[in-house]
């Protein structure tokens, strides 16, 4: 998938069955109505059609809540553009992206396009589904703003496991994945596999599975190192360097060792005992 544009799986959310004609079937047309908020954390407008003004006020709502989780990571650079698309298909027209029956957002630098959370399932979707979908795609607003500039943030080489896992840690949705233990057994099943650093088709075929892997990979990080190194991986970014350089910088080894230890940790299974293992020590020659 390009990194301009990054998608979120909602897990075990209920899927659309089908989709209704579309409301707004050009991906340039213009959204009706406008509402602007400004935040501790940065500025906001959530565009969208009359018809949709309950699912905007909602998505306000979530904004509003995911704030002091956001903030953890640092402010918005830039504000932001929040677009509420009536349904599916005019989400996945906007985007350009088909396919993807559990689309449900798709983020950017600096906007976020949003399926009309009333059009989720029959039911509709609840506050606290629509809250924490807004945590995890504002997520990766701040890494972006945090790391880059709007010319950069697609060049900056950041993997996926990264990407997703710090989103879906931020939205406390580890619940939604496949457990460490799955993973474990997955490495049992395919011992050649590289699912951290080489999703493939499972990205499409088997999200769940991809979402889990980014999320524990991400946990591990934050364990092990803490959440200041993090942040200062962000302001590598910022200062100049690709992801593999900042990594190396602020975290202390390559990105590709990290990675190794974690593949290890799993495997292995460290997490049996409740703790992150202690790095392997490094080769002596």
């Amino acid at each position: 998938m390009r990194m301009e544009m990054r998608i979120v799986a909602l897990g075990v959310l209920v899927l659309l069955s089908g989709c209704a004609s579309s409301r707004f079937s050009a991906p340039g047309a213009a959204l009706e109505a406008s509402l602007p908020l400004k935040t501790s954390a940065g500025e906001f407008r959530i565009d969208y059609d009359h018809e949709d003004a309950r699912d905007a006020a909602r998505i306000r709502q979530a904004v509003t809540e995911a704030l002091p989780k956001l903030e953890r990571w640092g402010a918005l650079r830039e504000p932001v553009t929040i677009k509420v698309m009536p349904d599916h298909a005019s989400l996945e027209a906007a985007v350009r992206q088909h396919g993807y029956s559990w689309l449900r957002a798709w983020s950017r630098y600096d906007d976020v396009f949003v399926q009309a959370p009333a059009s989720w399932a029959p039911a509709g979707a609840t506050q606290p589904q629509i809250n924490e979908l807004l945590l995890h795609e504002l997520t990766h607003s701040v890494m972006y703003q945090q790391a880059s500039n709007r010319r950069d943030w697609s060049r900056k080489q950041i993997p996926l496991w990264f990407r997703e896992g710090m989103a879906s840690f931020t939205a406390e949705q580890a619940y939604r994945w496949v457990s460490l233990e799955e993973i474990a057994r997955h490495y049992e099943r395919s011992p050649t596999s590289d699912p951290v650093n080489n999703p493939g088709d499972l990205y499409r075929d088997d999200s769940n599975f991809i979402y889990g892997v980014a999320h524990h990979t991400f946990a591990f990080l934050v364990k092990r190192y803490g959440e200041e190194p993090v942040r200062g991986l962000l302001r590598e970014m910022k200062g100049g360097k690709e992801f593999p350089q900042a990594f190396e910088s602020a975290i202390g080894l390559p990105p590709e060792a990290f990675v190794r230890d974690f593949t290890r940790y799993v495997r292995w299974r460290g997490f049996s005992g409740g703790r992150v293992q202690p790095r392997a020590p490094a080769p002596s020659n």
